[in-house]
């Protein structure tokens, strides 16, 4: 009962946490977007990337905390294709997301004589059509979900081996194995991509280290670039999803494999599918100081006004 009730509160904690940390996350950006002359196209990826982070945790990470306090379905056959549909999808548009985020920041951080300084975006709106492909991409990889999906219609205490509204009916072999090859293919590539990229990054983040020490020795001044603190951000961000990802990957094995039922790790893992989504939102209100920044802009907005008004 003690074990129920703190699972009750963690799914709470977590689901409310997340969803207002990214929702901070992509207004500041959307501020920041609209209100500078430069429209940076990093900007318009991590506003995309929360944006799919609250998609995650309100169709997982919602239903979920129903379930945990035992609530009756609220949920029709239909609800229940649309709620895993959109979260099987915003689970593959995180990753595609994470990816074009460490590739378009390696390319800007990159010197201006390589070669992939040549890729960097001309205008942030051609990003859109990298977040138009990976919808496309995505949906039609998560396609089969809407013919094996169906709510239970039982309230929680007439489920005897679930914890679940809805559940995954038997579907054709060889279509669950192509949409499976599918899935992993899209997850490798992206992955080996942003792997690359990060790599990339950090070794030219260690030149630019290599250069402060030589700047210290000789007692000269240097600012650490914007593009250079955004690439140390980024590269946070990725070990973070680098690690949720591979963890939830680990225990999902480990619950399949299992002969017996084990709670612990089955809850382990249903945590894990929301680590990434909550706690990308708090790297970077950490990293970058978003919050203070924006309310220091307000603050400061709010000043002149009165100032200005005083005057009058």
């Amino acid at each position: 009962m003690v074990l129920k009730y703190i699972k009750e509160i963690l799914f709470t904690f977590i689901t409310v946490v997340g969803t207002l940390g990214n929702m901070s996350v992509s207004v500041n950006y959307m501020f920041s977007w609209w209100g500078s002359p430069e429209k940076k196209s990093v900007h318009l990826i991590l506003i995309h990337l929360a944006f799919t982070n609250i998609i995650i945790l309100l169709t997982k990470g919602l239903p979920k905390t129903v379930v945990a306090f035992g609530l009756r379905n609220f949920l029709d056959a239909i609800g229940c294709k649309i709620i895993v549909y959109l979260g099987r999808v915003a689970r593959g548009l995180s990753i595609c997301t994470s990816s074009l985020l460490t590739v378009v920041q390696a390319i800007i951080i990159s010197p201006r004589a390589s070669r992939w300084s040549r890729l960097r975006p001309r205008s942030a709106w051609h990003i859109l059509l990298f977040f138009l492909y990976f919808w496309i991409l995505n949906a039609l990889i998560s396609m089969n979900l809407i013919h094996s999906i169906t709510s239970t219609g039982l309230n929680i205490s007439q489920l005897k081996n679930s914890n679940n509204y809805c559940y995954f009916m038997l579907e054709n072999q060889e279509v669950k194995w192509i949409f499976l090859t599918l899935m992993v293919l899209r997850d490798a590539v992206f992955q080996g991509a942003m792997g690359g990229a990060s790599g990339y990054m950090v070794f030219l983040l260690h030149k630019h280290h290599q250069h402060i020490l030589y700047l210290q020795t000789s007692k000269l001044l240097y600012r650490t670039p914007p593009e250079l603190r955004a690439a140390q951000s980024v590269f946070l961000l990725m070990l973070c999803f680098v690690f949720f990802y591979w963890t939830d990957c680990a225990f999902s094995l480990i619950f399949s494999l299992s002969s017996r039922d084990n709670t612990l790790v089955a809850n382990t893992e249903e945590f894990l599918t929301l680590g990434y989504a909550t706690f990308s939102p708090l790297v970077l209100i950490h990293k970058d100081g978003l919050l203070v920044e924006c309310w220091h802009a307000q603050w400061e907005k709010l000043r002149k006004c009165h100032s200005h008004l005083n005057v009058q």
